[in-house]
Order: C-alpha cells, then structure tokens, then sequence
C-alpha cells in the first residue's frame, strides 16, 4: 500500500485517484526537464559558435606565426636583408 502524507488510500477508488495524482505529477516534471533540455540545446547552440570564431582565431594565429618564421627561414638561408 502506498503511503502519502500518512494516508494510505483504502478502497480501488482512493488507489485510481492516489495513482493519478502521481501521473499528473510526473507529466509536469516530464514538461519541466523538457523546457530545460531545450533551453540547454539553445544555449549549446550559442556556445559553438563561440568556440568555432576563437577556433578559427587561433588557427589564423598560428598560420601567420608559421608563415613568418617561414619567411624569417628562407631569408637566413638564402641571405637575403
């Protein structure tokens, strides 16, 4: 037998209704997480564009160190001022 708030339901009737308050409760935990989770996509969503421009930044960054150490290279070798 369940027990809520230290009533426990006594015929099939008091159980249907006990079990619907359960149910109906349940829906609306099940609504709650489901606006969270689409909050979280959104937010998620957001955040990769962010990482994909300071991706990309670091990536310039590097290529435009590499070509100048490159360049800085080639010069030493070929004594080129």
């Amino acid at each position: 037998m369940s027990n809520v708030d230290g009533i426990s339901p006594e015929g099939d009737r008091e159980h249907i209704i006990s079990l619907y308050g359960h149910v109906t409760g349940l829906q609306r935990n099940i609504e709650v997480l489901s606006t969270d989770v689409e909050h979280l996509h959104r937010d998620l969503d957001k955040l990769g564009g962010r990482i994909d421009r300071i991706y990309w930044g670091v990536i310039t960054g590097v290529g435009a160190a590499v070509l100048v150490l490159f360049e800085s290279t080639i010069e030493m070798f070929i004594g080129v001022t």
